[in-house]
């Protein structure tokens, strides 16, 4: 389906690299380490040269892009995923410190009436109470991957609980390759739009490229193991991002 993903794409209004300056300070939840990058790392890095401050969560524990590694038992894998993750944010100039790794499981995050999803939800919500974002950047909530509809529901339900609910931008990762016609966004549920990040997107382009494991084969003793195809890449290297809104 990535021809019909990008002939709707194309179809949004593009908006100039400057609008990012508007969106004050922001939160992205990424459900994988690179979500963060493919997703939004050109607005990440607009909003960083804006003097904007940056947050990230970081929702599962990554260990599952090669889960039949035994040179790299699943605490390794967390913990390079996790490096790769802090190098990619510095490309970007994102703060780190502050980073909240939640830790949920890589191919089974929680949804609503899940156990462990209200916990998710507390430490969630108690992570956007204390940063006060004016703006949150979440998966396309039907995005073609569980973990990343899981995280929409985990968000959603975490923003219910604040005092003041940021602006929600949702982005788009696995949609650009498996989406059906029924999980593309519908106009009369969000407004899309596509980011100018033509002057940042060598940035973007190098902090995908801090992700090694998931595009070399670093983790060698998994054949099964997941890499990023070129094909997939290839979306991520155009010179705009999309985003949804809700109407």
């Amino acid at each position: 389906m990535p021809d019909t993903a990008a002939l709707h794409f194309a179809e949004f209004p593009l908006q100039p690299a400057d609008f990012t300056a508007s969106l004050g300070a922001t939160v992205v939840v990424a459900p994988h380490p690179d979500d963060e990058s493919l997703g939004c790392g050109g607005l990440l890095a607009l909003l960083r040269r804006a003097g904007q401050p940056v947050h990230t969560v970081l929702v599962s524990d990554g260990t599952m892009s090669h889960p039949n590694s035994l040179r790299f038992p699943a605490p390794a894998r967390r913990a390079l995923r996790e490096a790769e993750l802090r190098e990619a944010l510095e490309i970007l100039g994102v703060e780190t410190a502050q980073t909240l790794h939640m830790g949920l499981p890589d191919g089974a995050v929680p949804t609503a009436k899940a156990t462990g999803f209200a916990a998710a939800v507390e430490q969630l919500s108690a992570y956007l109470e204390a940063h006060q974002p004016q703006t949150l950047l979440v998966p396309w909530r039907r995005d073609p991957h569980p973990d990343h509809r899981a995280t929409s529901q985990l968000v959603h339900a975490a923003c219910a609980r604040l005092t003041a609910s940021p602006r929600l931008l949702e982005y788009v990762v696995w949609a650009w390759e498996r989406a059906d016609p029924a999980e593309l966004p519908q106009p009369s549920e969000v407004r899309g739009w596509r980011l100018d990040i033509s002057s940042v997107v060598a940035l973007k382009q190098q902090a995908i490229a801090a992700h090694r494991s998931q595009l070399l084969p670093i983790i060698d003793d998994d054949p099964a193991g997941f890499q990023l195809s070129e094909g997939m890449l290839a979306h991520f290297a155009q010179p705009f991002e999309v985003y949804l809104e809700a109407v």
